[in-house]
C-alpha cells in the first residue's frame, strides 16, 4: 500500500511539473510547503510557486497582489479567509507573466476588481490567445496608464508606472500607511532576471525606473520582490534596489565592452558571471546576456 501511494504521489508531482515545465522557479518550488507571513500594518506576503504574492487584510476587505498559479492561489485565498469573513476588494497584477497571473482564475467570482497596467492586460490577453487558453484567464477589468489610487479600509494603495523595464507593463504598488511596496519583477534579488524583450523589456529604461523607485521611497520602506535567489530575502530595503540597478548597469557595460572588442554573441554567452556584480549567481545568466546583446545591437 505504501509503495502504491508513493508511486501515485510521485506521478502526481511529475504531472504538475510537466504543466509548469517552462518555469524553472516553479519546478524548484513545486514540492515545498507554502509560507503565509505577516509583515506589518496588516500587510503580508505569500510564497509557494512562481512570483511572490502580497496581501492586505483591511477593515473593508482583502487586497491581493499577484496570484501565482491555479494550484497555489487557492492556498492564499484560504489563509486570508481564516482572518475573517470579508470581500476580496482587489486582485492586483504587477505584470502579465503566468507565474504572477496564472492564479487569477481562482479569484473569478471572488475579486470585486482585477487591476493592472494597461499594457499588462494587452500582453496577458495576447499571450493567452497565442496559447489558446483565454478561457483559463481572469483578465484585468480595471487598468491605468501612469498611476492608480484606491482606498482599502484605513490603508491607501498607490500604483506607479515607470515605463518599459522587465516588460512594458510593470507597475509597483505602495501600501502607504504600512510603507510597503510590491515591485514585482522589477527587482530580482540576487537572482538572474528574466528580461522579456518580446513584451517590451528595455534594460536601459529599467535602470532609470529603479533610480526613480530608489529616490521616490524612503529608508523605512519595505520592498517585496518578485523573486529572490534566497527565499528568505524576498523582502528588503533600498539597498537591494540599488544593488539590482548596479547589476543591470554592469550587465550592459560588460556586454557593450565585449561587442566593441569584436566578440560575437556566441562568445559573449560563454560568460559565467557579470564583472562587478558577484552577488548574482546560479542559473540563468544567458538570459541576461542575450537580452543585453540584442538591445545593444538593436535586434
Amino acid at each position: 500500500m505504501e509503495r502504491r501511494n508513493f508511486i501515485k504521489n510521485s506521478a502526481l508531482a511529475m504531472a504538475l511539473l510537466s504543466v509548469y515545465k517552462t518555469d524553472v522557479f516553479a519546478q524548484k518550488e513545486l514540492l515545498r510547503a507554502y509560507n503565509f507571513k505577516a509583515l506589518r500594518n496588516n500587510v503580508g506576503v505569500f510564497t509557494e510557486q512562481g512570483g511572490t504574492i502580497g496581501w492586505l487584510n483591511s477593515s473593508s476587505g482583502f487586497v491581493v497582489v499577484d496570484s501565482q498559479f491555479p494550484t497555489s492561489a487557492p492556498h492564499v485565498i484560504d489563509e486570508l479567509k481564516k482572518l475573517g469573513e470579508k470581500p476580496f476588494k482587489y486582485l492586483i497584477n504587477t505584470h502579465h507573466h503566468g507565474d504572477h497571473t496564472g492564479g487569477n482564475i481562482a479569484f473569478k467570482g471572488l475579486a470585486e476588481k482585477v487591476v493592472a497596467h494597461q499594457n499588462s492586460l494587452v500582453n496577458q490577453k495576447r499571450g493567452a490567445e497565442k496559447a489558446n487558453n483565454l478561457d483559463e484567464q481572469l483578465l484585468p477589468d480595471t487598468t491605468f496608464g501612469t498611476g492608480w489610487k484606491a482606498p482599502a479600509g484605513d490603508e491607501k494603495i498607490s500604483a506607479y508606472y515607470y515605463g518599459s523595464a522587465h516588460t512594458n507593463g510593470d507597475a509597483v504598488y505602495h501600501f502607504e500607511n504600512a510603507n510597503i511596496v510590491h515591485v514585482g519583477d522589477l527587482v530580482s534579488n540576487r537572482k538572474y532576471p528574466y528580461i522579456d524583450r518580446e513584451n517590451g523589456a528595455h534594460i536601459e529604461n529599467w535602470i532609470t525606473a529603479l533610480e526613480k523607485i530608489h529616490n521616490q521611497f524612503d529608508n523605512d520602506t519595505m520592498f517585496i520582490y518578485g523573486h529572490s535567489r534566497e527565499p528568505e530575502k524576498i523582502t528588503g530595503n533600498k539597498a537591494d534596489i540599488k544593488a539590482f540597478q548596479n547589476y543591470l548597469q554592469n550587465l550592459l557595460a560588460f556586454v557593450g565592452t565585449e561587442i566593441k572588442a569584436g566578440k560575437n554573441k556566441e562568445d559573449i554567452l560563454k560568460a559565467t558571471s557579470i564583472p562587478n556584480a558577484p552577488e548574482w549567481q546560479g542559473e540563468g545568466i544567458q538570459r541576461s546576456l542575450t537580452a543585453a546583446y540584442d538591445e545593444l545591437k538593436g535586434a
